[in-house]
């Protein structure tokens, strides 16, 4: 299936920032091994790093068969991140088994690093279709490898890719097709944000598009929680109070929990992300619009009824 480019505009995912433009040259210098990184792409090779080489264990969690394709032969192995294994594992298996068990979710969307190669490795359902918001210079270069080795989707889904710089991402998420009154499910992993402002603006963006009781989850930077990281309690307030304000309910999933389930051991090391799962609460935009619609025509049809009893 061909990939829908839409490239790139200017402004971040925060429109309060603006993304410093990248060119195709520099990217490809990083990917030879070149010393002139693009934070972006240095942080995406960093994560296909790990994967290519969790697919080369003896008994990965996950395989992923296509992120080879944007190392460099002399790429240094990463040191070992269990946490990410187990997020990337979580997340996969949590966007699976939520689709298989609802042959109406259709509609995915993946805010990413622009190397995120779920469409492609992933076993989805007939007919879906998959957004990937991420950086429009990586994905550029992302696709374009993916292209070179043949990489292909089901011919019964479609993946469109919606730049992270983008002014108006709700905007451009509809004009490819979202449909606000249809179910869908978020994922996050990947996606730079620069403050705890642009994750807010992030949720926001959800809470509009995201039909009631569609499902949010994925792994969420640390940092973003500021003093409260690392005390539990002062975590799942922060989050359930974030959340809330945005009409999500909101759970925590500890690693551990995730290790405990796949028969392995917790990670041993510090941790820098939070993996949570949450379900909308509220309509979405669309929904309340055709609400909307439906009562203007009752009271049309009342009023009209009153008219002739007169």
């Amino acid at each position: 299936m061909d990939i829908v480019h839409q490239w790139p505009l200017s402004i971040s995912l925060n429109p309060r920032k603006q993304a410093r433009p990248t060119t195709m040259a520099s990217l490809s210098h990083l990917a030879n091994g070149n010393h002139h990184p693009d934070p972006f792409l240095h942080s995406a090779l960093r994560s296909a790093s790990l994967r290519f080489h969790e697919s080369h264990r003896s008994a990965p969690l996950f395989l992923d068969p296509y992120c080879g394709c944007f190392l460099s032969p002399d790429t240094a192995p990463p040191s070992a991140s269990t946490p990410y294994r187990l997020a990337t594992k979580f997340i996969d298996d949590e966007l699976m088994n939520r689709m298989m068990s609802d042959d109406e979710l259709k509609q995915v969307v993946l805010f990413t690093d622009g190397m995120d190669t779920r469409p492609f490795r992933l076993n989805w359902p007939r007919s879906s279709a998959i957004y990937d918001v991420s950086p429009g210079s990586v994905f550029q270069f992302a696709s374009q490898r993916l292209k070179d080795v043949g990489a292909k989707m089901s011919r019964t889904c479609m993946l469109l890719h919606v730049p992270s710089e983008s002014s108006n991402i709700q905007e451009h998420l509809c004009e490819k097709g979202f449909n606000g009154n249809r179910p869908s499910i978020w994922a996050l992993q990947g996606l730079p944000l620069k403050t705890s402002a642009s994750f807010n603006d992030l949720l926001f963006l959800v809470s509009c598009l995201a039909m009631k009781g569609s499902i949010f989850l994925g792994e969420l930077p640390g940092w973003l929680l500021g003093t409260e990281f690392g005390n539990m309690a002062a975590t799942r307030k922060w989050m359930e109070s974030l959340f809330m304000s945005h009409g999500f309910q909101v759970s925590i999933v500890s690693y551990a929990e995730v290790a405990r389930k796949l028969h392995l051991e917790p990670p041993i090391e510090n941790l820098s992300n939070v993996l949570f799962v949450a379900e909308q609460l509220r309509f979405s935009d669309a929904q309340m619009e055709r609400w909307r619609s439906e009562f203007d025509r009752l009271e049309d049809e009342g009023d009209e009824e009153g008219f002739e009893e007169l």
